[in-house]
C-alpha cells in the first residue's frame, strides 16, 4: 500500500472526518498537526495552493482535503490510488 500523509489541525471536523474513512478502510497514514506550527502551515499552504486542512497525500501526489478524499471514495477511486 502507497503512503498515506494527512496534515491535520486540533479540533478539525474535515480532518476527522477524513482520518475516519482511511481508519475504515484499513489504511494507515502519517498525521503531521500543525496546530502549532505556523510556519510549515504557511509553506505547506504555498506549496499547493490549498488553504485549508485536512491536506491529503497519497504518495508524493496531493488529493486535496477530504471532501476530494471522500469524492474519490464515491467515485470508486480511492481503493486504486491507494494500492
Amino acid at each position: 500500500m502507497v503512503d498515506v500523509t494527512i496534515y491535520t489541525k486540533d479540533v478539525c471536523p474535515y480532518c476527522i472526518k477524513a482520518k475516519h474513512l482511511l481508519k475504515r478502510k484499513g489504511v494507515e497514514f502519517k498525521e503531521i498537526n500543525l496546530t502549532s506550527k505556523p510556519d510549515e502551515y504557511e509553506k505547506l499552504k504555498n506549496t499547493t495552493n490549498f488553504y485549508t486542512v485536512p491536506q491529503i497525500f497519497i504518495g508524493k501526489e496531493f488529493i486535496g482535503g477530504c471532501d476530494d478524499l471522500y469524492e474519490l471514495e464515491k467515485k470508486g477511486q480511492l481503493d486504486e490510488i491507494l494500492k
